[in-house]
């Protein structure tokens, strides 16, 4: 049997992994101002022009229910089965609107990952190992949806500057942050986001620090894989975040550029390190 594994662009991996593991995906879209584009096409130094020129966050909108009955009617024309794989529910209306349009159509299953960026990609990753196993859609959705609770996805912001702006952070809090160089974590829990720890200083030094408290919070990760997931941040700190995923021993480190619709709501020089955390 012949399984699509499917996602929105804020799945937040690049063409070449998609290729590798043949993961289709369907943009979300972006709207800066009067002008909107696809997710994907509009780039993140778009979106950061567009906030340093106008002040003002650029806004998204969901994949829509056309829109995804073209994208699955598409895919079944080469595939005998779609598992698409969404973007939290609680943080998007996508998995209703996708789940609204599989009711018509046959063999279409659509997972509430209830994460976002590339927390999904590891659960859709797997969902195509799974597949190339041979198993059945069935038995994918329940074993991918087993290991839902485990995706440690989480970040480590550059500037508070765009969650004030979204509304999610008070006017004297980013004063705060900016006067003490405050950083804080965002960590991705039962598909919401939620504050964690508040660093302090360079980002040099933070992401290190930052890096070695996920490790030691999340101390079971299944070694296979993981992401550091960053939206142009420098090279080096890039570099050290994914020496250090190495040192824990995880045998395949994969770097990813946030898409637009992440950015818009984590600013820039943003990075998480994201991982399943289900390992013996």
């Amino acid at each position: 049997m012949k399984i699509a594994i499917s996602s929105e662009t804020t799945i937040d991996v690049q063409q070449d992994v998609l290729d590798k593991y043949d993961i289709k995906t369907v943009p979300f879209t972006v709207l800066l101002g009067d002008k909107s584009g696809n997710d994907g096409e509009i780039t993140p130094d778009v979106i950061f022009k567009y906030v340093d020129e106008t002040g003002v966050l650029p806004k998204t909108a969901a994949v829509n229910e056309y829109q995804f009955d073209q994208h699955f009617s598409k895919l079944l024309k080469e595939y005998d089965a779609v598992i698409h794989l969404s973007l939290s529910s609680t943080l998007s209306s996508a998995y209703g609107n996708a789940v609204r349009v599989a009711k018509n159509l046959k063999n279409v299953f659509v997972i509430d990952t209830k994460s976002l960026s590339t927390g999904i990609a590891l659960l859709a990753i797997h969902a195509r190992e799974l597949a190339n196993l041979g198993l059945s859609p069935e038995e994918i959705v329940k074993k991918v949806e087993a290991r839902i609770p485990y995706v440690q996805a989480s970040f480590v912001l550059n500037t508070t500057k765009y969650l004030h702006k979204g509304g999610r952070c008070s006017s004297l809090a980013r004063f705060g942050s900016m006067l003490l160089r405050i950083k804080p974590q965002i960590l991705v829990k039962d598909g919401n986001m939620i504050p964690g720890k508040k660093f302090s200083g360079k980002s040099k030094n933070v992401v290190p620090d930052y890096v070695d408290l996920s490790l030691e919070q999340f101390n079971k990760p299944d070694l296979t894989r993981c992401f550091v997931t960053h939206s142009h941040a420098a090279p080096e700190i890039i570099n050290d975040a994914v020496r250090k995923m190495k040192e824990r021993g995880f045998k395949e480190v994969l770097i990813s550029v946030a898409n637009s619709t992440i950015v818009s709501h984590c600013g820039p020089k943003c990075l998480g390190v994201l991982f399943i955390n289900d390992g013996k």
